[in-house]
């Protein structure tokens, strides 16, 4: 089972656990039920830099983002899962809806979204980008989603990898 010592509360308590990696990624996301595209994604978000940090949408934001019955997995379970995952170097949690506040003490050098964004609108790229950070848009690994899980599960067809 993953460290939940990478698990953290908050970007100071990952601050004074370690150091200053020479580039850091950040990305974000509610990650309520991990895929195939999360995998990719994260792997991919994970080889810009030396360390990649997710900030991890907390129980209370998920469900006013994503609204009744959500999360399915609360905040503990989520970063156990992505801290599973070879490419996730730490979880930071954050109970705001957008990164913003997360981002402004990170100060991360690299950004990822994922391709369904446009540079203009994820929240902190001119944050980082002002920094001499960059903005990276991943391309989504075509037929994964979160809600379509969902929808499959609740239908009683189950999940297929397709």
């Amino acid at each position: 089972m993953p460290s939940p010592t990478q698990f953290f509360q908050s970007p100071e308590a990952f601050f004074a656990a370690v150091p200053r990696p020479k580039i850091l990624c950040f990305t974000n996301g509610c990650f309520d039920l991990i895929h195939p595209g999360h995998v990719q994604y994260l792997s991919d978000a994970r080889a810009l830099g030396d360390f990649l940090v997710v900030g991890l949408n907390s129980d209370a934001s998920v469900a006013r983002l994503k609204g009744t019955g959500r999360p399915v997995q609360d905040e503990a379970a989520r970063a156990v899962v992505l801290l599973g995952l070879r490419s996730v170097d730490a979880v930071i949690r954050f109970d705001e809806d957008t990164p913003l506040e997360l981002l402004r003490v990170l100060q991360p050098d690299v950004l990822v979204k994922g391709g369904d964004y446009t540079p203009e609108s994820v929240v902190g790229r001119e944050l980082v980008e002002e920094r001499g950070g960059r903005l990276v848009l991943i391309p989504l690994l075509p037929g994964h989603s979160t809600s379509r899980i969902e929808a499959r599960i609740r239908s009683g067809r189950g999940v297929t990898l397709e």
